[in-house]
């Protein structure tokens, strides 16, 4: 399994910095670097209104699930090391006893980042919504506001951050984004050195076609809901 996703990795990442490397004429400066903004706020306001009835039936099935609110919010660590608060739709129950119970399990990725494939604290809901990405709709909130990107580096914990060594701190120097070379890469399936090298690299070689390509591929990856957990 890890073979194959090394292998993935390595073979998308090869295809986008051929993307990344096409030369763009014309107005070179603005396809570059001045795009972000207006390619952010257009796509999100039209994904808002197109996937508003998808958000409300969301909404409906996490108050009838579970007690607690719809929305959960965490600080994470943006552009430049600036922190702001990243909104998802809950997918984990209120249940303290759960939460000091994973507090003591074992990470089952290596590396600063904990994950668990078999999280107690996830609710039915829950498991549905995070495989299709579906909790992660409301920080298109998050990249009205300017805190995040549709396409970036993966939005880091603090508590990842005071570990990172000065390699790993050139994935703040991007905007964080919703999806990115990460999630369509194979998303929690990649380690941690994994995904501070592709998003790395993502800052370093992005441009508009390789954010509409990524834009493009996250749809199957999605969908085929591997990786999330």
């Amino acid at each position: 399994m890890q073979t194959q996703t090394n292998t993935l990795t390595t073979s998308f990442a090869a295809q986008l910095i051929w993307i990344a490397e096409t030369p763009a004429r014309g107005a070179q400066h603005f396809v570059k670097h001045g795009y972000k903004r207006a390619f952010d706020l257009t796509l999100s306001i039209a994904l808002l209104v197109a996937l508003s009835p998808l958000l409300l039936i969301t909404a409906l099935a996490i108050v009838m699930e579970s007690r607690g609110g719809i929305f959960f919010r965490q600080v994470r660590v943006g552009l430049n090391g600036e922190t702001f608060k990243m909104i998802k739709f809950r997918s984990m129950s209120t249940d303290k006893a759960l939460h000091e119970k994973v507090a003591n399990m074992e990470s089952d990725r290596e590396g600063v980042c904990k994950k668990f494939v078999n999280d107690p604290r996830v609710t039915r809901v829950g498991n549905f919504i995070r495989k299709y990405s579906i909790d992660e709709l409301p920080q298109l909130l998050n990249v009205l506001k300017g805190e995040m990107s549709l396409i970036g580096p993966r939005p880091a914990l603090t508590s990842e951050v005071e570990q990172y060594t000065d390699y790993d701190r050139k994935r703040l120097e991007g905007v964080p984004g919703i999806s990115g070379l990460w999630q369509v890469s194979g998303r929690a399936d990649l380690d941690f050195e994994q995904q501070v090298e592709l998003d790395i690299r993502y800052n370093q070689k992005r441009n508009l076609w390789m954010d509409i390509y990524i834009a493009v591929m996250t749809v199957p990856a999605v969908l085929m809901g591997k990786g999330a957990y």
